[in-house]
């Protein structure tokens, strides 16, 4: 009877240590960008105050086009630049870039610097709207 006790509490330890595990792991996977389509991101520029657009091309790219507002950091230097330009990780934070494909991976940086509400819109070649 003894050992079965043993044997009971050393399941329901492992169990315990286990779904712990698990459970950081989820919580980590929970912690990522959002992806809007570009209308769902005019929308927010017209109807709130509170956000940053963030263009992630080129200086070159940045300067023929933009959507009006944007701030530029380049999507390489997007973790050595981000912490010091981008001060409040809790701000919202829409992402573009040329096609998509590097703001997807800005994006993605941002979560890891530790940024919590970030949307990743697509390209600026997909914006119907006006840039300047």
């Amino acid at each position: 009877m003894k050992k079965f006790a043993v044997i009971l509490i050393l399941i329901i330890t492992c169990t315990a240590v286990l779904y712990s595990c698990t459970q950081g792991s989820e919580n980590k996977m929970e912690n990522t960008y959002e992806q809007i389509t570009p209308a769902e991101a005019k929308e927010i520029m017209d109807s709130q105050d509170s956000y940053v657009i963030l263009d992630v091309r080129t200086q070159e790219e940045f300067d023929e086009a933009h959507i009006d507002g944007a701030i530029l950091i380049p999507d390489y230097e997007i973790s050595d630049k981000a912490e010091s330009i981008l001060k409040d990780k809790d701000q919202l934070i829409l992402v573009y870039c040329r096609s998509g494909r590097r703001s997807k991976l800005a994006a993605s940086d941002l979560v890891t610097l530790g940024y919590t509400n970030v949307k990743e819109f697509g390209g600026i070649i997909d914006w119907p709207y006006e840039t300047v």
